[in-house]
């Protein structure tokens, strides 16, 4: 089973709010997931970021691959750097 770390979109209309989520790569973009990692709030200035920085690190040393819009919030977060096995 092949995992990414995603963004799933909640918010209501026009007034979007993601969860960072770890999930089944064949899943829905809202659909199921594994495990919640943070959260992203773009309506904010500057966007509010919020991770579990110790779940991000555990699901990147187990091979999870983000999203490109992820790996940046990452990047920005510093994590991206910590993971054992995260791949540029």
């Amino acid at each position: 089973m092949a995992t990414k770390i995603r963004l799933a979109r909640a918010g209501a209309k026009k007034r979007p709010f993601y969860q960072i989520v770890v999930a089944d790569e064949r899943s829905r973009r809202d659909g199921s997931f594994i495990e919640n990692v943070g959260t992203y709030d773009p309506t904010k200035n500057p966007a509010v970021v919020k991770l579990k920085t110790e779940s991000v690190t555990t699901w990147l040393g187990k091979g999870a691959q983000p999203t490109d819009t992820v790996r940046q919030i990452l990047k920005n977060a510093g994590l991206l750097d910590k993971a054992p096995a995260a791949t540029a």
